[in-house]
């Protein structure tokens, strides 16, 4: 029995050397997972790891929420991770026909329930093409404004193999200022540069808001927060699942403005003057429309809001002063029809009781009829 006597023979306690081999083991176990972290950079990949389409439902919309555990969503700067979690990940049946619509948050759907917003008004009309294939919508607009933050949404959305894409634009998305002011831009530098290269877009790829991480930064300590956000994505999940609620909307809200100070002042210009295209991101549109390719795109100037009140001679609505849209508006029409863009101009077609707490959010009636214009251009497409 002598060979299970170590059952009962007295252990040495472990001592100080012991636990310092431990504990520096640990440390460079840790640093090299840190290192090993910030070398492969592998949150993109992590990213299309998701329970979306899997084990839940794909979200109608890509995820944005200021308020997550409100909102069961939240915002994130994870592409992957953002586009996994959506509908249009799912594989695309040999009978589809997959049309995507890009814009800001009217796109999106601010203040819309998710079977109120475009793309759902467009897939309750059950569209079929001349080849028999459904039309089917998907919705890739996103809050805040910038014709820049749609382009590398659509640079992504083309791997998904869309049949036609409709981009909404209004004036506010236009200014140069604008394109790197959404979180989402600047946190993905690496395709705002790629962008900008490729396209020779007139945007500074030096500029300062541009998120670019320090090797601490770029660590497992360093990205902490991304990761937390990929795995709360994953879990508000089920809750989407279940109630079917991705934006936490309010009983009453302040409504859009309709009087008005006599100021017509717009981003930085005072006074009334010309605008050219230098000082409007065209460049960014016309490079949305290179990188669609043989896919068919339809440029859309979206509705506003068009105010009766106090000095409504003066402005439109609270974002635009009617001198600078008129200007805007007069580029992008002679634009368009010199290079023979696919566009629909309707910024005026909406009745001012269709628009809710901003200029271009609309309501359910408004997104009902705004939908049945862009139904128009969807059977139409060749």
């Amino acid at each position: 029995m002598a060979k299970w006597d170590w059952l009962t023979k007295p252990h040495t306690p472990y001592n100080g050397r012991f636990i310092g081999r431990v504990l520096i083991k640990a440390a460079l176990l840790f640093v090299l997972i840190n290192l090993a972290f910030a070398l492969l950079k592998p949150l993109p990949t992590l990213g299309k790891l998701s329970f979306y389409n899997v084990i839940v439902l794909g979200r109608d919309r890509l995820p944005y929420g200021e308020s997550p555990a409100q909102d069961y969503s939240l915002s994130l700067n994870n592409l992957p991770a953002m586009f996994a979690s959506h509908e249009i990940s799912r594989p695309k049946a040999d009978d589809e026909y997959r049309v995507i619509l890009l814009g800001d948050s009217s796109t999106w759907g601010w203040l819309l329930e998710n079977d109120q917003t475009l793309t759902a008004q467009i897939n309750v009309a059950e569209l079929r093409t001349d080849d028999n294939r459904r039309v089917v919508a998907y919705n890739v607009g996103y809050p805040i404004m910038s014709l820049t933050k749609d382009l590398m949404l659509l640079d992504y959305a083309m791997k998904y193999h869309p049949d036609q894409i409709i981009w909404l634009i209004t004036l506010e998305s236009f200014p140069r200022e604008k394109q790197l002011y959404p979180p989402i831009t600047q946190n993905n530098a690496p395709i705002i540069r790629r962008l900008i290269d490729s396209y020779n877009l007139n945007l500074d790829p030096n500029d300062s808001r541009l998120v670019e991480p320090d090797f601490l930064g770029s660590t497992l300590i360093g990205q902490r927060r991304a990761i937390a956000d990929l795995f709360r994505l994953q879990l508000y999940g089920f809750a989407w699942a279940n109630t079917g609620i991705d934006q936490n909307i309010p009983s009453d809200y302040l409504l859009r403005a309709s009087d008005f100070d006599e100021d017509v002042s717009w981003q930085d210009y005072a006074t009334p003057q010309s605008l050219t295209e230098n000082e409007l991101a065209f460049d960014v549109l016309r490079a949305g429309i290179e990188i669609a390719g043989d896919v068919p795109i339809v440029i859309v100037n979206e509705p506003m809001f068009i105010s009766e009140g106090q000095n409504s001679d003066l402005r439109y609505n609270a974002f635009y002063p009617r001198w600078a849209y008129d200007a805007y508006h007069d580029l992008l029409l002679n634009t368009a029809a010199s290079e023979n863009w696919q566009f629909i101009d309707l910024w005026n077609i909406l009745p001012s009781a269709d628009f809710t707490d901003s200029p271009v959010h609309i309501t359910p009636e408004g997104a009902r009829r705004l939908a049945e214009g862009l139904i128009s251009l969807i059977e139409s497409a060749p």
